[in-house]
């Protein structure tokens, strides 16, 4: 339990930057979505894990342009409701210019580090 306790503190704010947003979560801005409390967080990021899976296969395996972007449109608005920030400005890039093979490999490593981030936060 002290390890959960310890990975969903705060960071210090060091001039102004704030380091939780370089992380693949944007552990701050989920805390303050939750107020603070850690099993709906955990709950949260686990829901949103499920659901970035599921937009990164629908993305790869639709055909149709438009049925990607709305696809992408989704998993940037889930993106921003965790703080995923990376996984949205993938899904932004591939939602505003179209869905190409560059950007869902980018779009796809995003949501991976995302996952890999949330399952050691739920260990």
């Amino acid at each position: 339990m002290a390890a959960l306790n310890i990975a969903f503190e705060a960071p210090e704010n060091n001039g102004g930057r704030c380091p939780s947003k370089s992380r693949p979560i944007d552990l701050v801005q989920l805390a303050t979505q939750t107020k603070g409390d850690k099993a709906v967080e955990i709950e949260i990021l686990q829901i949103f894990a499920r659901q970035a899976r599921g937009c990164l296969q629908a993305l790869a395996n639709q055909t149709d342009g438009a049925a990607r972007i709305v696809i992408a449109e989704r998993l940037k608005n889930a993106a921003d409701a965790v703080g995923a920030h990376g996984v949205s400005n993938a899904a932004e890039a591939a939602w505003k210019n179209g869905p190409d093979a560059a950007q869902l490999a980018q779009v796809a490593a995003s949501v991976i580090e995302a996952e890999n981030f949330i399952l050691k936060l739920c260990r």
